[in-house]
């Protein structure tokens, strides 16, 4: 018997344990916080949610270095990895058990190469293609739907079987609504008789909302549904919006928002589930919206060799203006970015490495209200040098030698940030008709306003910087000079005390690092005028500093603003809560 192949497989099996039942804990904690509208903490314990892994990954660590010493016999890990394998196998959660695996080998050995004998690079042969359902019921609940029923009268139904913790404010109405906002959407479906609406057996909290999911079945097929509910702070719930179709789910599942706190003891199936009512998403990228963000990036992983490995166009630089702290690529039949942190910045960059690390962190765990684009972080990654366009190899060995290095016919970054792509805002309002401008214009504006909300603050709010999703969504995705707003210090432009300070060419006034002034921001963030003068007119108040110091005074007094992934045209009844996106 191999004792200390048993012995590693075991010690890391048990902190991966012992993360789990915490993780569920905590989870857990998110109806408790919903019920009692205790929105001040959902921000901290999602942080502390992230903070977990890396806390009993660190002490997997460091037991299984206690058991090993300094010296690892040729072919240990492969066997550990056997080892391992057999102990997860049966569990529900054994894909996210072989990723903390994956993080415990690459930890101990400085992530210094990746090998499928020794790690769990490909999944097991024995979950391929295979929805695994090893807690034995499916992720969802049917809920029939009787004859004869109205519309309204099957929501009642099914809603009263639902436990938020909180008594209804008024049922009735809300399933009224509900069913008027399907017929009005959906007008086809107005003599339908529903079939049966799945809803996730799990709730899926984040910040004020909760949201059921699910699909409701007619005759003629299932539509993706999604009901936001929010508690009234007096006591009881209420629906706010019906969200209807597989691109308005999509919104509120995007990479752009923070993880949801949702119990998921089998989290591939949930992960079916889900992606069969949003087939354009990819499974990585639900994997992080529910929580399990270092699966996401063993799922992104093996995606991305599966696609390097029927595709053969090139990396490139990707389009755009080159940024003054990032080298980015990105593959054209692949809708990521890729961002190297270059070795030297433009002279008006005074920050470091450290700081735009820091700054991808912070985004990482902080409440991205739809606004951020989420990163995947990978150290040590190899690419095959014949996939690289030439410039692009010259281009990032002149910038970032010191994270790019070229081996015979391979192409090895020490650190880099993989993103979704995305159309550079300056970039597309170029190419926009005068009806896109205006949407995008906007976008760019409440994309500003609700960051600040999150207490961010962008720094540079150049719009190269923003960049358009597919769902014409306006996100900020330059995170070097970010910083919370409560941090910034927000003053008006002194007037000129004579002819000489008005034609002085730098400022007569003293300027400390954290100063902005926001009257000077329509200087520079448009180059054309009409787009100028558009902007002012939506969002002239961005322009004004008493604006962002009303903002800094509501986030120092504790208020929780309400950002939510859906428009307020979407609401049963939209004057009732102020914000949406």
């Amino acid at each position: 018997m191999d004792t200390k192949a048993s012995d590693v497989a075991q010690v890391i099996h048990g902190a991966f344990a012992t993360f789990r039942v915490e993780f569920i804990a905590a989870t857990f904690a998110a109806h408790a916080r919903f019920a009692t509208a205790d929105w001040a903490s959902c921000g901290p314990a999602a942080t502390a949610r992230l903070s977990m892994y890396d806390a009993h990954l660190a002490r997997a660590a460091a037991a299984v270095r206690s058991l090993t010493g300094n010296f690892v016999a040729p072919g240990l890990w492969f066997r550990v990895k056997q080892n391992y394998a057999a102990l997860v196998r049966n569990r529900a959660d054994a894909e996210v058990g072989e990723t903390f695996f994956n993080s415990v080998f690459r930890k101990i050995t400085h992530g210094n190469y990746v090998r499928d004998d020794e790690m769990f690079v490909a999944a097991p042969p024995e979950r391929e293609g295979v929805s695994p359902l090893q807690s034995g019921d499916p992720p969802y609940q049917r809920h029939l739907c009787s004859d004869g029923l109205t519309l309204a009268a099957v929501f009642a139904q099914v809603l009263s079987n639902i436990d938020f913790g909180l008594p209804w404010e008024n049922l009735e109405r809300d399933a009224r609504g509900l069913a008027h906002a399907l017929h009005t959407h959906r007008p086809d479906l107005r003599d339908a008789q529903p079939r049966y609406i799945d809803f996730t057996r799990s709730l899926f909290f984040r910040n004020k909302g909760a949201y059921l999911v699910g699909r409701i079945a007619f005759p003629n097929g299932e539509i993706p549904i999604t009901l936001p509910v929010l508690n009234n702070e007096a006591g009881s719930a209420f629906i706010d919006a019906l969200l209807i179709g597989e691109e308005q789910l999509s919104i509120v599942f995007s990479f752009t928002r923070s993880y949801f706190m949702v119990d998921a003891d089998c989290p591939a199936a949930l992960v079916n589930f889900l992606q069969a009512l949003m087939p354009q998403k990819k499974r990585w990228e639900i994997y992080a919206a529910i929580g399990f963000p270092k699966h996401a990036k063993t799922e992104f992983y093996r995606g991305f060799l599966a696609h390097l490995n029927s595709s053969n166009d090139q990396f490139v630089i990707a389009a755009g203006i080159k940024g003054m702290v990032m080298a980015v690529f990105t593959l054209p039949s692949y809708q990521i970015v890729f961002k190297i942190i270059k070795d030297e910045f433009a002279p008006q960059k005074n920050t470091t490495r450290a700081h735009v690390r820091a700054a991808y962190e912070l985004v990482k765990r902080h409440d991205r209200v739809g606004r951020m684009a989420d990163t995947q972080e990978f150290n040590n990654i190899v690419f095959p040098k014949q996939r690289f366009a030439p410039d692009l190899i010259e281009e990032l060995v002149r910038v970032a030698r010191s994270s790019v290095e070229v081996i015979a016919d391979r192409v090895v970054v020490s650190h880099l940030y993989a993103e979704r792509l995305m159309t550079p805002l300056n970039i597309y309002i170029q190419q926009a008709s005068e009806a896109e401008q205006l949407h995008a214009l906007n976008e760019y504006g409440l994309a500003i306003k609700q960051l600040a909300a999150a207490n961010i603050f962008p720094g540079d709010m150049l719009l190269k910087n923003f960049g358009v999703t597919r769902h014409g969504r306006v996100v900020f995705y330059d995170y070097d000079e970010i910083c919370y707003l409560s941090e910034v210090n927000f003053r008006r432009m002194p007037e000129p005390r004579n002819d000489e300070d008005t034609m002085a060419a730098e400022p007569w006034y003293s300027v400390a690092p954290n100063d902005v002034f926001p009257e000077e921001f329509s200087k520079f963030l448009f180059a054309r005028p009409h787009l100028k003068q558009q902007f002012i007119r939506m969002h002239g108040e961005l322009f004004d500093p008493d604006y962002w110091r009303g903002l800094q005074d509501a986030i120092r007094a504790g208020q929780v603003l309400d950002v939510f992934p859906y428009a307020k045209t979407l609401r049963l009844d939209p004057e009732r809560v102020t914000s949406g996106y």
